[in-house]
């Protein structure tokens, strides 16, 4: 089936990287149309995703550029910078992730657009908020890894900080940006007028954290210290079976007696420190050593029956290896292949988000860094000469299979 609600909004994709592209991945989810522009080296995450047949189309850019025309410009040259602004001219919405200053230079700053497009929705994704002391720092996801706290989450538990092996502070900031831009989309619809947003990483990250890790000291005067205590014990983490690990969350009281009968831990069950949530918030220490005690009696398939039996939430703790084969995830058929036009076979994620019962139907592989570059230009009104003469000069170019 097709879901479109933003079908006839057109984006200009000025981002590279992951957090722009997650972006403007989703908001064409949604039916966008969008043009990424791609300087001539292309984006760096054609090749730091990952190996890829042709060393152009890591894993991680395929899947964050899916959907999206591609045209290939040197905004060092006229030509390059001409066709940028017929872009903006032809868009509803201007994602970007460049530098401010560099924006500036190039005349695609929201004052300059918008002061002559008002009606235009430009979106400016920042490492640091432009109102603060770190503004226009450079950055990246491990930086604000470490600068928001989520590193520190792991010092506070186990002694030493730790990034999270996945670009977490990015996907995150992508898909609130999308939202955000919807919601501009949907003021303009109500009352004709554009917006400028910028969303700043570092304070979004921020706050990402401390609405949960905050705590005891959203309160004046404090009671007690920062940090969800539950999720920062050390004892909270996969636990060992016979043959693997299991992932299991006990929350309500009747879940807390269901686990110690089925774990023989019933001398617990009237222990006045664990019988309910408030009790056991004063004693999450004690309580969270009890909840993840090794399981080793049993096999993980043995204890996912059994906690499957009284309705506990209870899962494999997949790795990288076994997540693709797990047999819910083949039965809804998140993961399929399809022809890339240089790559081959190539995975293609499905949209997870259903339609009235149905799954919305996949989009276009992610292409070659200049694949729709005459395509793009002759809907802007450029003739064939046009063309080759800004191809020529090297403003532009057309990706050949050849190549």
């Amino acid at each position: 089936m097709t879901f479109e609600p933003l079908k006839g909004i057109k984006i200009l994709d000025l981002t590279a990287v992951v957090v722009g592209p997650v972006a403007t991945w989703r908001l064409g989810q949604y039916g966008a149309e969008i043009i990424k522009v791609e300087n001539p080296s292309g984006d760096l995450m054609r090749g730091l995703g990952g190996l890829s047949p042709t060393g152009q189309h890591s894993g991680a850019y395929l899947h964050l550029n899916r959907g999206k025309r591609n045209i290939c410009l040197d905004l060092k040259k006229q030509g390059g910078r001409e066709i940028c602004q017929k872009l903006v001219e032809w868009s509803d919405v201007i994602v970007a992730n460049m530098r401010p200053d560099a924006l500036e230079r190039l005349g695609l700053d929201a004052q300059t657009i918008r002061t002559k497009y008002p009606e235009k929705i430009y979106c400016l994704i920042t490492g640091y908020g432009t109102d603060g002391p770190y503004s226009g720092l450079p950055t990246y996801d491990s930086v604000l890894q470490g600068a928001s706290g989520i590193a520190g989450l792991t010092m506070a538990r186990d002694g030493k900080p730790v990034y999270v092996p996945m670009l977490i502070c990015d996907h995150v900031v992508g898909e609130i940006t999308a939202g955000a831009v919807m919601a501009a989309l949907m003021q303009r619809h109500k009352t004709g007028q554009g917006a400028s947003l910028e969303i700043p990483m570092f304070e979004t990250m921020a706050a990402f954290v401390l609405q949960e890790h905050l705590a005891q000291q959203s309160f004046e005067p404090s009671v007690g210290p920062a940090g969800d205590l539950r999720l920062l014990s050390p004892h909270n983490k996969p636990v060992k079976t016979k043959d693997g690990y299991i992932s299991f969350t006990i929350n309500t009281d009747v879940q807390v007696k269901a686990f110690l009968k089925i774990t023989d831990r019933t001398e617990l069950l009237n222990d006045e420190r664990f019988l309910t949530v408030a009790t056991r918030a004063k004693f999450v220490s004690e309580w969270f050593e009890i909840r993840g005690a090794a399981l080793e009696n049993k096999t993980t398939d043995e204890w996912l029956e059994i906690f499957r039996k009284v309705d506990l939430p209870a899962m494999p703790c997949h790795t990288l290896e076994t997540l693709t084969n797990d047999p819910h995830l083949k039965a809804v058929g998140l993961i399929n292949f399809e022809n890339h036009p240089t790559e081959g076979k190539t995975a293609v994620i499905r949209s997870t988000i259903q339609v009235d019962g149905e799954y919305p139907s996949a989009y276009s592989s992610a292409a070659p860094c200049g694949w729709d570059t005459k395509e793009i230009l002759h809907d802007l009104g450029y003739s064939d000469a046009e063309m080759e003469s800004l191809i020529n000069e090297n403003a532009t170019f057309q990706f050949k299979t050849e190549q």
